[in-house]
């Protein structure tokens, strides 16, 4: 028998808060060496792109791989959305299939609750602050929610071309968050906060990396390709750059790589890697002056530990069908 759990049931049972504790542990089973995780494996239709995601952490028992499909086309062919993911659970001690669950919206918490756990450990504490979004999509949204569990936020600006779509955030996060969200009328208005988040799908840099304020912490998540960044090479050089994945910033992430190779920087500017900071291997920020940024691939232990912790909170709640597979 294999649970099955729909978008609604996963929306349900997932909250930011329970899924930064699941993705916080899953960093630091990265670090002790007790998660197996290799890199995304990619394959080409002639129609799209899928990608299968595994991964295993050994103390969590959780045993998972998500696939990911991008085809351009499936708004216009078939009324689907071009991305769709899926999640299978599996059992690590019979290797069985115990759950089949939506992957769309565990994947926008997960994201999120990764850029959230960050901002606990690297963002300036001990008063309110302001946070700077770039991007008003499902991404975005939850990036914001995550910062807001890990601060105090008094105030937000979101910042999109599209202004319709900055408003409907602000709109719906500020309900949502209970925080009050304003629309900046320019990027350059949008760093004027102490946390920045671009969820973007642009491939060219957001903002000027010289106007950003001492102090920022940034989550860059939305660039996750080698020719395409968020970030300029001058905001790289100013930071302190903290990775979820060495190996995968050094692959996947334009926002490192392409200063890399125009020679603005050496691979030691790669300060740590998330999970180092966590179990204190190397000291986050140091000062209130210090520029902090945390980049964001997307790593298939958050996949893993997010699904196991949806998988044991509906068996829990009662939620979701089981099947004979």
């Amino acid at each position: 028998m294999a649970l099955v759990l729909t978008r609604q049931d996963v929306i349900q049972v997932l909250s930011m808060k329970d899924c930064m504790v699941a993705v916080e542990n899953a960093f630091v089973e990265l670090v002790k060496g007790t998660a197996d995780l290799p890199l995304r494996i990619p394959i080409k239709s002639p129609d799209g792109l899928s990608l299968y995601m595994p991964a295993y952490l050994r103390e969590m028992k959780a045993l998972a791989c998500k696939v990911v499909a991008v085809y351009k086309d499936n708004p216009s062919r078939f009324n689907l959305p071009t991305t769709i993911g899926k999640v299978l659970l599996q059992n690590p001690e019979t290797g069985e299939v115990i759950c089949i669950m939506d992957g769309g919206y565990l994947t926008a918490v997960r994201t999120g609750a990764a850029s959230g756990v960050a901002t606990k450990y690297l963002a300036i504490d001990g008063r309110e602050l302001t946070v700077g979004v770039f991007g008003a999509g499902v991404q975005a949204q939850t990036q914001l929610w995550a910062v807001t569990e890990a601060r105090k936020v008094k105030h937000a600006l979101v910042f999109d071309k599209d202004e319709s779509a900055s408003r409907k955030f602000a709109d719906t996060m500020g309900a949502k968050l209970g925080i009050d969200i304003g629309i900046a009328k320019s990027a350059e208005e949008a760093l004027e906060t102490e946390i920045i988040i671009t969820a973007t799908s642009s491939p060219t840099p957001l903002f000027n990396g010289s106007l950003v304020k001492p102090g920022t912490h940034i989550n860059g998540i939305g660039s996750h390709t080698p020719n395409a960044r968020e970030l300029d090479t001058e905001i790289i050089k100013r930071s302190k750059f903290i990775g979820d994945s060495r190996d995968a910033c050094f692959k996947e992430a334009g926002d490192i790589m392409i200063p890399l190779q125009e020679g603005a920087i050496t691979e030691t500017h790669f300060y740590a890697e998330l999970g180092e900071i966590i179990t204190k291997k190397l000291p986050g920020r140091l000062s209130d002056d210090e520029i902090t940024l945390f980049k964001s691939n997307g790593l298939a232990i958050q996949d893993a530990a997010t699904a196991k912790l949806v998988y044991d909170k509906a068996l829990e709640m009662g939620v979701g069908r089981e099947i004979d597979l």
